[in-house]
């Protein structure tokens, strides 16, 4: 309990229920990533497209958090962490509630600027969450303090993936893509409408979940820490962080980890839905049991999370990220190779790997800025645009089925996160040695 207090604590002032609160939030966006990922190959049947097509989701959601980080760091350097995180909870409530309107009029692109609009919010909550928890406590249990909160943003992922694949993906109608293609307009229309129908409702009451602890944060009286400073001198600040060589190289990192980690828990579901196909299942029950295996990879990536939380005790936090990178790198090279089953569970086992990445990066990279850490934070959340570029050129390998003739194209295309892993690898490498 002592060690507790000494972690959410700073000169005998505790902050343990707005850590609490704030750690909430945490769980929160990790609800709206993974409920997301499993979208793309939902979209891709309910309005007929292709993989590449269906990626625009992707393109769509994180291209809101590179949007908006910046406009996000001035809000909170002018206001509060407070007033930035009450932001990003009426964003992400508001692009939530706007699936409703998106589905009666029944186009693809309402969906993909509902999306935008939550993410826009998804952006102000980052920017504002990740250096709030730096804040509370001392500097030297910072980056654990940010591996502690970050913990519990995979359980929202959990609940996310498993809303996903219960209420959501077992409930679509189960004809096939093939199928769905020979449908007369009016039949699709009618298909699309009760699939849509489904689609919608958890993001429905998500947005009103958010709308409950908006009010709840609202009238809780919450630190100011590093407040009360208006002065906004954008350019300078912005000179100043990025001639910090591994402020500059962090955020290249942490761009190349996001895609990795899209591309890996989004794809996984055309992965396992190849292999399981191969072995004789229909596409809707390959498709749940892929995600299945999703969750699966979620489970470890918690427990990985707070077992590397634990060893940062004991090993400098940049080394221990290089190592979970090489050991990433290991994996994928599994999952490239392999065409059965082997090929899932090294995908899963790459989620361990990716455990520690996020926020270790995170941490690494604002060591020291200060009240600099507002617009520091910024730059690290524009990277996760990782996720808006770099799944969609993993989709268009998919999309060619097979590379050289024979072999699966699905399998192929996790060479673009075996890349992502050796950048991160780097980065922990040369960080360590600073």
């Amino acid at each position: 309990m002592k060690q507790q207090s000494s972690l959410i604590s700073k000169d005998g002032v505790s902050y343990l229920i707005p850590f609490i609160l704030v750690t909430f939030c945490f769980a929160l966006w990790g609800f709206a990533n993974d409920i997301t990922n499993p979208m793309v190959k939902a979209f891709s049947k309910i309005f007929r497209m292709n993989v590449t097509d269906g990626s625009l989701v992707q393109v769509a959601f994180y291209g809101g958090y590179f949007c908006m980080a910046f406009p996000a760091a001035i809000f909170i350097r002018k206001y509060s962490y407070k007033a930035g995180v009450l932001m990003g909870l009426g964003l992400y409530a508001a692009g939530a509630l706007l699936f409703f309107p998106a589905k009666g009029i029944g186009l693809y692109g309402c969906f993909l600027v509902a999306y935008f609009i939550m993410t826009c919010g998804l952006s102000f909550l980052e920017t504002s969450c990740n250096p709030y928890i730096l804040t509370m406590g001392s500097e030297e249990t910072a980056t654990r303090r940010l591996n502690m909160a970050q913990c519990f943003n995979p359980c929202g992922s959990i609940i996310g993936m498993f809303v996903a694949m219960n209420f959501i993906q077992a409930r679509l109608n189960p004809m096939s893509s093939d199928e769905r293609a020979l449908l007369s307009d009016t039949e699709f229309e009618a298909l699309k409408d009760a699939d849509l129908s489904v689609l919608i409702s958890p993001y429905l009451i998500i947005g009103l979940v958010i709308v409950a602890m908006f009010l709840l944060i609202r009238f809780v009286k919450m630190p100011k820490i590093g407040d009360g400073n208006h002065d906004i001198h954008v350019l300078v600040t912005l000179k100043r962080i990025f001639s910090l060589k591994y402020y500059r190289e962090g955020v290249i990192a942490q761009f190349f980890y996001v895609g990795a980690q899209i591309m890996c828990w989004t794809f996984i579901i055309q992965y396992g839905t190849r292999v399981f196909m191969a072995e004789g299942m229909d596409e809707q029950s390959a498709e749940v049991l892929s995600q299945q295996f999703n969750i699966y990879a979620m489970l470890f990536f918690i427990c990985s999370r707070f077992i590397a939380t634990w060893l940062m005790k004991y090993m400098k936090p940049a080394l221990l990220l290089a190592v979970f990178g090489i050991l990433a790198m290991v994996l994928t090279l599994g999952v490239i190779v392999f065409e059965n089953r082997l090929g899932i569970y090294c995908l899963v086992g790459v989620s361990g790997c990716m455990s520690l990445m996020f926020p270790t990066i995170y941490g690494i990279a604002l060591d020291g800025l200060g009240d600099d850490a507002k617009f520091g934070a910024a730059g690290l959340i524009m990277a996760i645009l990782g996720g808006s570029v770099l799944p969609p050129l993993q989709a268009m390998i998919i999309d060619q089925n097979t590379v050289l003739g024979a072999i699966p194209a699905t399998n192929v295309s996790f060479v673009l996160p075996f890349i992502c892993f050796l950048v991160v690898s780097i980065y922990g490498y040369r960080t360590s040695k600073r």
